[in-house]
């Protein structure tokens, strides 16, 4: 479940990079991160035993998801953001 869940956080990061323009990744990879943590508390919810690969749970994972989050939307500016939502404009 961790590896899945790590791999879909990773390929999707990686096409977020790879096909927005660089103004935009950082809002983008916010808004990733954020689900991604959102996946991982409601896996980590719905386990009744709590599993632990060396020490480290889906709790732990959703921690890391939100912080790397966090600070992606610290780090990207409000006129990014705002560029991330406006509608496409066709030339």
């Amino acid at each position: 479940m961790l590896a899945l869940l790590s791999m879909l956080i990773a390929t999707s990061a990686l096409l977020t990079i790879c096909v927005l323009e660089p103004s935009l990744v950082l809002p983008a990879l916010s808004i990733l991160l954020f689900s991604g943590a959102m996946i991982a508390a409601l896996f980590a919810r719905a386990e009744s035993e709590n599993v632990t690969l060396e020490k480290v749970t889906l709790w732990d994972i959703a921690g890391a998801f939100t912080m790397m989050g966090c600070a992606a939307a610290i780090f990207s500016e409000p006129d990014q953001v705002a560029l991330f939502f406006e509608p496409p404009t066709r030339d």
